[in-house]
């Protein structure tokens, strides 16, 4: 379980949307005789009926996929895992609170999206996972993909991958920012990280979203 004091808790089914769209690149976990097995990879979200699946695949040569099968068949359901998003993040100074009893912290976004995972081995599976990827990530390579590499190619590069979904069923969203500060302080921590990197200005963004969402 996450730890997620109530204060940093989201329901905000957008927001947790984007940080997934946004962020897509998932820490993937599942348990397996006491260990974790890990894998990254990007993954698409998708709309099925009232909830969400993630789309994505692993190469074959990852054993991960094939300890899902094996819990899959030993158990007599799916193999439940978990995906982890980080969305941006920074880190906040002490120097910037107004009372000077104060300790440096860290503000970020994160949504971790528990399922059920279903390994997807047919070509045209695998076709429609790539073609969402490229079409989110790279739209002008569509065509390359499916007029200019021949048919024989493009199975080449299916056969050595292994699609899966994932049908979620629980989110835990955790964006820390600053809400468990007084209000003073949370306006020097914005302008500061507004002032900040392209990562700080992010979370300064996104405080400000937070704030007109709760007022």
């Amino acid at each position: 379980m996450l730890y997620q004091p109530e204060h940093f808790k989201t329901s905000e089914r957008a927001f947790v949307h984007e940080v997934i769209r946004a962020h897509p690149l998932a820490t993937i976990l599942s348990l397996r005789d006491g260990e974790l097995d890990l894998s990254h990879a990007p993954l698409l979200i998708a709309e099925r009926g009232d909830g969400i699946v993630l789309l994505g695949h692993v190469a074959r040569a990852n054993a991960h996929w094939q300890h899902w099968q094996a819990s899959a068949a030993a158990n007599g359901k799916p193999a439940r895992v978990t995906a982890i998003f980080h969305g941006p993040d920074a880190y906040v100074s002490p120097s910037w609170y107004l009372n000077p009893q104060s300790v440096p912290t860290w503000n970020y976004l994160v949504v971790h999206a528990h399922g059920t995972v279903a390994i997807r081995h047919d070509s045209a599976d695998k076709e429609e996972i790539l073609k969402a990827l490229i079409d989110t990530h790279d739209p002008p390579y569509r065509a390359h993909w499916s007029e200019v590499l021949s048919e024989e190619f493009r199975e080449r590069q299916k056969a050595a991958i292994v699609g899966f979904e994932i049908a979620v069923d629980r989110i835990e969203a955790k964006f820390k920012l600053s809400q468990n500060r007084p209000a003073a302080d949370r306006e020097r921590v914005l302008s500061a990280l507004a002032a900040g990197k392209s990562n700080d200005r992010a979370v300064a963004d996104w405080m400000k979203r937070i704030a007109q969402s709760a007022a």
